[in-house]
């Protein structure tokens, strides 16, 4: 039910309850929702791919290593981007399962590369690794701190005490940052589907990698874009000025759509698991 809350004048109570964001009216309760399914899309996402790697075993020549590291490096600077950028909730508890999955997947990864052959990795991805899996734990712990100062963890201005001057939100130096490392969450979102891209062209198949994974992510980033488009602005504050502090966001959950269509129809061009590589045609030769 609607009430006058104190923080949120005519806004959902359970919402106000359960995710500490106000929700006026039902456009900003759409956008609840909307997030609440991009996030069953994101944690059902990875499932899939767990089965399709025990069940094949090749999960280490399926997938590429760079297209692993790119999602964990991308997720994981959209956490940090997310919490000093002063992101919607939803998007920082969304942020933060992407890094647990990610460092699941890459755990899988690595136990079939040892399986089928221990063959080790090349030094600048173990460096990689190491960062990205390590610089992961200080990130999460940024949900901690989130707790020990409620005031530090707002969704949106509208939870913020009455008598702000009103008009367009500006960058505070921490939003800033936020808001650099967002972009560059982005640009990794992007790079990273192009070494899958190129692993899928090369071995002529799609075999070892489940298209429900890619399927879900794409459903889960339409939705993602589209909860976040429909989330009123503050008062006084322009929808274009709204875009604009979301823009990073909105380019790496709308913007990877396109590549994940090219790999797609690479699912489509390979469903019939034609042999992947020159030797592979002259063994059976």
């Amino acid at each position: 039910p609607f009430g006058n809350l104190s923080d949120c004048p005519n806004g959902s109570r359970w919402i106000m309850d359960v995710f500490n964001e106000c929700a006026q009216d039902s456009r900003d309760v759409a956008s609840i929702v909307l997030g609440l399914g991009s996030i069953g899309c994101f944690i059902a996402a990875a499932f899939p791919q767990f089965y399709q790697a025990c069940r094949t075993g090749i999960m280490d020549q399926a997938l590429s290593i760079y297209f692993l590291l790119g999602w964990l490096g991308g997720d994981l600077l959209n956490l940090i981007g997310s919490f000093l950028a002063d992101q919607l909730p939803l998007q920082v508890y969304t942020a933060i399962y992407y890094v647990l999955a990610d460092l699941g997947m890459l755990s899988l990864y690595c136990y079939y590369r040892v399986k089928n052959g221990g063959r080790a990795f090349p030094a600048p991805i173990n460096a990689a690794f190491v960062l990205l899996s390590v610089g992961s734990l200080p990130s999460l712990s940024l949900l901690g701190s989130s707790e020990e100062d409620p005031g530090t963890f707002r969704g949106r201005a509208l939870l913020s005490a009455p008598g702000e001057e009103l008009g367009p939100k500006p960058f505070s130096r921490t939003e800033i940052i936020g808001f650099t490392i967002g972009s560059i969450s982005s640009v990794l979102y992007l790079c990273s589907r192009v070494p899958q891209i190129c692993t899928n062209y090369k071995r002529r198949s799609t075999s070892g990698v489940s298209y429900s994974l890619f399927a879900l992510v794409m459903l889960g980033n339409s939705l993602y874009g589209l909860s976040v488009l429909l989330k009123n602005p503050e008062p006084g504050q322009g929808q274009g000025d709204y875009v604009l502090h979301h823009l990073p966001w909105l380019v790496g959950s709308l913007g990877v759509l396109a590549l994940d269509v090219v790999i797609s129809f690479q699912f489509l061009l390979y469903r019939k698991g034609r042999p992947g590589s020159p030797e592979e045609r002259g063994a059976l030769l």
